[in-house]
């Protein structure tokens, strides 16, 4: 059994601690052959003191070699496709086509060139120019950033590839990415390709660097370390606030994806217009991938009638002749069932499911609950608990003022949804209780699930707490997602010769700049 080497200071070198893990293959239960090492807090510090010295060499560097390094990575990351996906197959047990080949893998590649496209243009950086005081100011790298990723997507939010990885490099920051248990070994074929790809653009030796795993107290310690600039988090909300919490006490920014159930409100003429569609489709968002999506619906609200027991039947049948899939670790299978334990503590009535499986692989059936407006409104923190996997809770109201009163207790959400009729007839409804939700959603949809995220300059993949840390950043979507990861600098009667590229008289690109209160791409 070969412990895999960790990546410190521009080097595959073997660790220093004595404790290793093995990752496991979900779909058997059996642990791989490869073991991957927790770094002592030593290591840790080499990193972030590496880290450090890298910013030192970039920080003045155009936005051109931050984006030869990120298209670099993806073509290095293309080159090496079936060897990633087979083994994220193995240590998640998605599926390697469509998922990880034909989905992941692209959107992988895709959000690494569009913040690649973003650095060499330079308007992510607002740069704003006030002649009239001699003021000028604009967003810059903010320095080392650590990048921890999580469990459900082995690739498009990898630490050291996915979302935060690409907008932190985009931004100018060197990245320590800290892997995920789950899957370490695909984790590490990928910092290969990133460490090809920093060698071949000349990138200082600590820019891109790789540790799997550490202890609380070290990650603690990493997050809210003084050579550290900001973080990126993805994962459960217990983790993600303790991180918080070491940073809050420093003053350092963390940026968190935490939880979210993603409340979706079916309206009556909905149901009544295409009832049998909606549950199919419901039945099809919620399921797919074992319902580990971040953006899975968790709660269904709808108004009570002979139309919505019809639907809340057509989905338990849906459920239950829909085989479970895979979950991703034992720890999410035993996660998963205490919510569903929590749900039914607060209230919930199991409609179907809620039993083992499949016992030779992490798996669960299919789960749905229900519960009334009155028994929600009794207890709606409880009956907000996430559980992460096949399952969603039915909330079913009375009448449309109970509806109004089930909005406005939803916590912070990523999304939040409404199917309405074609007619008009959900309409006034809608205009109710799409307002309250608007405030605690950041995505809100109209006649579709919530389940799939676009790489768009427009989306928002954020949202209030407990959805996120933070309700005004988004960890999708470029350029946006770029400026979690920059401080605000501002130049006050600073000589010409002396400004950044950015702020001289002379447009370095084709940036969009604010001057004298206009957006322009021409020259002061």
């Amino acid at each position: 059994m070969t412990t895999q080497p960790i990546l410190i200071d521009g080097e595959w070198r073997q660790s220093t601690g004595t404790t290793a893990f093995l990752a496991v293959n979900p779909a058997n239960k059996q642990p791989l052959a490869d073991e991957f090492p927790f770094s002592p807090w030593g290591e840790v510090e080499q990193a972030l003191k590496a880290a450090d010295a890298a910013f030192t060499a970039v920080r003045d560097w155009p936005g051109e070699r931050f984006a030869a390094f990120l298209e670099a990575y993806a073509d290095a990351i293309e080159s090496r496709t079936d060897a990633i996906v087979d083994l994220a197959n193995q240590e998640t047990g998605l599926p390697v086509e469509p998922r990880l080949k034909n989905v992941e893998l692209p959107r992988t590649t895709n959000q690494l060139r569009q913040a690649a496209t973003a650095a060499r243009d330079g308007s992510w950086v607002n740069a704003t120019i006030d002649t009239a005081t001699g003021i000028r100011s604009q967003l810059a790298a903010i320095g080392p950033v650590a990048v921890f990723g999580p469990n459900n997507f082995p690739l498009a939010f990898n630490s050291i590839a996915g979302g935060d990885f690409a907008a932190a490099v985009a931004a100018g920051n060197p990245v320590i990415a800290k892997g995920h248990s789950s899957h370490p070994g695909t984790t590490k074929l990928l910092a290969e390709a990133a460490h090809e790809a920093a060698q071949a653009t000349n990138m200082p030796s600590g820019f891109v660097q790789l540790i799997y795993r550490t202890s609380h107290e070290d990650g603690a310690k990493l997050v809210s370390h003084p050579l550290l600039g900001a973080s990126g988090y993805t994962g459960s909300r217990q983790a993600g606030l303790v991180l918080k919490t070491a940073c809050d006490r420093v003053g350092k920014p963390i940026y968190l994806e935490l939880s979210s159930v993603n409340p979706v409100f079916i309206l009556p003429g909905a149901l009544t217009e295409r009832l049998n569609d909606l549950a199919a489709e419901f039945t099809t968002s919620c399921l797919m991938g074992a319902g580990q999506f971040c953006t899975n619906p968790g709660i269904v609200v709808l108004k009570a009638g002979d139309q919505t027991d019809n639907f809340v039947s057509a989905v338990a049948n849906g459920f239950a002749e829909a085989t479970p899939g895979t979950l991703l670790s034992g720890g999410v299978e035993q996660n998963f069932r205490a919510g569903i334990v929590a749900l039914q503590r607060a209230g919930a009535e199991v409609i179907t499911g809620n039993e083992p499986a499949d016992g030779d692989r992490f798996c669960y059936a299919n789960t749905l609950l229900k519960v009334t407006g009155d028994q929600f409104l009794s207890d709606p923190h409880g009956l907000q608990e996430e559980a992460f996997g096949n399952a969603s809770l039915f909330v079913i109201a009375a009448d449309d003022d109970q509806l109004t009163r089930i909005a406005e207790q939803f916590e912070g959400n990523l999304t939040g949804c409404f199917y309405t009729d074609t007619q008009g007839s959900d309409d006034a409804l809608y205009d109710r209780l799409a307002p309250i939700i608007r405030q605690r959603v950041g995505r809100l949809l109209n006649d579709k699930m919530p389940t799939g995220v676009a790489v768009s300059p427009a989306m928002n993949h954020g949202g209030p707490f407990p959805a996120t840390g933070h309700p005004g950043f988004t960890a999708v979507g470029i350029p946006a997602s770029i400026t979690r990861f920059a401080m605000l600098q501002s130049y006050d009667n600073i000589r010409p010769h002396r400004l950044p590229p950015a702020l001289q008289d002379k447009n370095p690109t084709v940036m969009w700049r604010r001057i004298d209160g206009e957006w322009t791409k021409a020259d002061v």
